[in-house]
């Protein structure tokens, strides 16, 4: 499964003043596909951490092509993007009820052994589920 999407209402308190969700807000989109893309391989947030490893973001990046508004139903689209050595890579798109394209993001992350706090390569549990795509 190279891509997952799921659906989100915009909830008020992700909005600002003008009624829009708040940039910093997409962060948190990107974090929840990117959650359920790796719950849907088999592999769970949780268990890596309680198996020694982190899975910090070092890059984020988001474009803002139109707003999404309070009670919007969004759909966040994850695409992996790549694995390499000790980096896992995501693409996102963020798209409202009409199908308008309304944010695009990208980030890395990087397998991080919690014993070392150092970069580590995925474990084989993973990089088995990884290696079909």
């Amino acid at each position: 499964m190279k891509e997952y999407q799921f659906s989100v209402r915009v909830r008020y308190a992700e909005t600002d003043q003008m009624g829009v969700v708040y940039h910093g807000n997409y962060a948190q989109y990107f974090e929840m596909g990117r959650v359920e893309w790796l719950r849907n391989m088999g592999v769970s947030y949780k268990w890596m951490e309680e198996n020694g490893i982190m899975l910090p973001v070092v890059s984020l990046t988001i474009n803002y092509k139109k707003p999404a508004r309070y009670d919007d139903l969004l759909t966040v689209k994850t695409v992996f993007k790549r694995q390499t050595s000790v980096k896992i890579e995501f693409d996102y798109e963020i798209y409202n009820e009409k199908q308008e394209l309304l944010t695009t993001g990208y980030s890395m992350l990087v397998f991080v052994d919690m014993k070392t706090s150092k970069p580590t390569i995925p474990p084989s549990y993973i990089m088995d589920k990884l290696a079909d795509l």
